[in-house]
């Protein structure tokens, strides 16, 4: 019975602002309007895959890929530094990662704006240096810089918590049977964090795939990802059934890949060491 009243928050709490909205979403998304009321229908689901709006989708995708692979090549470096042994200031270095999480994210996004426009920061102190101008802003570029400052503490950070809890006596007896740092790194470091990794690429993935805000900014409108398409279905058109059909659309897509990545993670950790 006590344990009965210490989940029933959490359960009350799951049921309105979990369970009850994603009902509210499969509902609209199955339904239309019409004269007569509304009526169960998969026509917007239909309408999702016209040629238009999978576009939409595919350069979501390929945008989410290429900042995930950039925030994977620039974080795991990152997190090796700052599991290292010999790092000094290592607590300080992490919150310096962290920090910039605890700023709004839009306010974020508007100071790349300021950065990266023709009179700003950058472009100033290129002309300064009699550089030729960078004029990124409002390209797919700028898109994916913006998705690599904002979701690269989300990549550094998983794989950082796996590195540090490694067992170094692992390390010292592949170095002391001969292996150099390259062959230490990909038969021992690498399989031992690849549950890190993968945590990285979903918590990375995830969120670039479906943003609104940075390539609202920082792409000024020009290159319509899934989340703008989800973002104008609601606010602006009023069609909240096309708007919840996407909204299911990428809940399965994403569902899957997580249901992949988890897969995969569970056949490594049941291979062991390469």
């Amino acid at each position: 019975m006590k344990e009965n009243r210490v989940v029933a928050p959490y359960l009350i709490w799951m049921t309105i602002f979990i369970v009850l909205p994603i009902i509210l979403v499969i509902f609209f998304g199955v339904t239309i309007r019409t004269e007569s009321g509304l009526q169960l229908s998969l026509d917007n689901f239909k309408r999702f895959f016209e040629p238009i709006y999978l576009m939409v989708l595919w350069r979501s995708i390929r945008l989410a890929l290429i900042s995930t692979v950039i925030c994977l090549i620039l974080g795991y470096p990152m997190a090796m530094i700052l599991a290292s042994n010999g790092l000094k200031m290592k607590n300080t270095l992490v919150l310096l990662f962290i920090i910039p999480m605890w700023m709004n994210f839009l306010l974020r996004t508007y100071a790349w704006m300021t950065l990266l426009e023709r009179g700003g920061i950058i472009n100033t102190i290129l002309n300064f240096l009699k550089l030729p101008s960078l004029n990124i802003l409002y390209t797919e570029q700028a898109v994916i810089l913006g998705m690599v400052y904002n979701f690269l503490p989300f990549m550094v950070l998983p794989i950082y918590s796996v590195l540090i809890k490694i067992d170094k006596s692992l390390l010292e007896a592949a170095e002391d049977l001969g292996a150099d740092s390259i062959t230490v790194f990909r038969k021992v470091t690498f399989p031992l964090s690849i549950s890190g990794v993968i945590s990285g690429i979903t918590m990375v993935f995830m969120p670039a795939v479906t943003t609104f805000v940075i390539s609202r900014l920082l792409g000024g409108g020009q290159f319509t990802l899934i989340g703008n398409l989800i973002e104008q279905q609601f606010l602006f058109v009023g069609d909240w059934s096309f708007g919840s059909a996407i909204s299911i659309v990428m809940m399965i897509l994403i569902l899957v890949s997580m249901g992949f990545m988890s897969k995969y993670e569970k056949e490594n950790e049941g291979a062991g060491l390469w």
